[in-house]
């Protein structure tokens, strides 16, 4: 099976980890401590938080959390006869689960699934702890009721079960579940920790980097480590036998169609031709599941976190981008 160089090259320990070397004796101190408590470890997209939480559920259980196995499971509601596929990731001491896969019925598999590991009893006697771990991704995009039913799961289980929680936001998630947990900031590596890392995996896959290159590339990730990674391997299959050039780095489709639509709202009057912009954003939307950042002026900001706002409550995100793009005219003064 051929592997993506950021699951090939992927550290398993917390000695094997390049950048935050501070927080990662901390979480191993933590993991060696009988107490361990439940965790929520939040940060920016491609900073490893899931990295990270892998080698500190290693450096739980051992070697053994490597034998994963993936099921699938179905799930349905007494309210509903339509049935909820939901696929987990698992070993004997940790299970990991997307419960924002189902939607709505992410409820029903917090309370079935947790219930059902929290009372299975842990098959290895010689664990160095008798508690399973579950690992909750995108925990952020739970709903109220799922995140209010996790909240009663940890505080009934806590003896047989840890939670680990991950996502982009801690603001997403409820008080009293963050008020149970130890929260743990996973920041976005520098751009030297970024180029340190890129040469590093060029090694081990024997292609020859540039330090412009290199720089280029940890630049335009925007400290995505897993977005640099990704394009420095498009950048050898681009680039096959030859050395790379900086201006061989390839973008995103949605950033290079994003850019330009940045380029045609700063510099066209298009108060008349906004409407026809809306198939350009339908693409972003749903072809390229875009991701906006934002580093402009206050009230650019202002206005992309309102919309946001916004866009979390309606129903069509086409609507709230285009008064977005609206807003931005008009800082632009248009």
């Amino acid at each position: 099976m051929v592997l993506q160089w950021v699951d090939k090259h992927r550290p398993t320990s917390l000695n094997e980890l390049n950048f935050h070397n501070d927080l990662s004796q901390r979480l191993k101190t933590l993991a060696s401590d009988g107490d361990f408590p439940h965790l929520l470890v939040y940060g920016p997209s491609g900073s490893g938080k899931k990295t990270r939480i892998n080698c500190v559920i290693k450096e739980l259980f051992g070697e053994g959390v490597e034998k994963i196995k993936v099921d699938e499971r179905i799930f349905q509601t007494s309210l509903s006869t339509r049935k909820q596929e939901f696929h987990t990731v698992s070993s004997i001491y940790h299970l990991e689960m997307t419960p924002s896969e189902v939607g709505n019925f992410d409820r029903v598999v917090i309370q079935d699934l947790l219930k059902e590991i929290a009372q299975t009893p842990q098959l290895d006697f010689n664990a160095k702890h008798q508690f399973k771990v579950v690992v909750i991704n995108e925990a952020d995009s739970m709903s109220h009721d799922a995140q209010a039913a996790l909240r009663r799961t940890m505080e009934k289980y806590m003896a047989n079960l840890r939670i680990i929680l991950c996502c982009n936001s801690s603001s997403k998630i409820i008080s009293p579940i963050r008020s149970r947990c130890l929260l743990v900031r996973v920041g976005s590596p520098s751009t030297d920790e970024v180029k340190k890392i890129l040469h590093i995996f060029s090694k081990k896959e024997n292609f020859p980097l540039s330090s412009i290159v290199a720089q280029k590339i940890a630049e335009e990730s925007d400290g995505n480590l897993r977005k640099a990674i990704l394009m420095l391997e498009s950048l050898k299959f681009t680039s096959g036998t030859d050395f790379p050039k900086a201006d061989a780095i390839i973008k995103l489709d949605w950033e290079t169609l994003a850019f330009e639509l940045v380029k045609y709202i700063e510099h066209e009057n298009v108060k008349c031709q906004i409407i026809l912009e809306a198939a350009n954003y339908v693409k972003i939307i749903y072809q390229y599941m875009v991701l906006i950042f934002i580093h402009e002026k206050h009230a650019l900001i202002i206005g992309y976190l309102f919309q946001e706002h916004q866009l979390h409550l309606g129903q069509k995100a086409i609507f709230y981008l285009e008064a977005f793009a609206i807003k931005t005219m008009h800082i632009y003064k248009w």
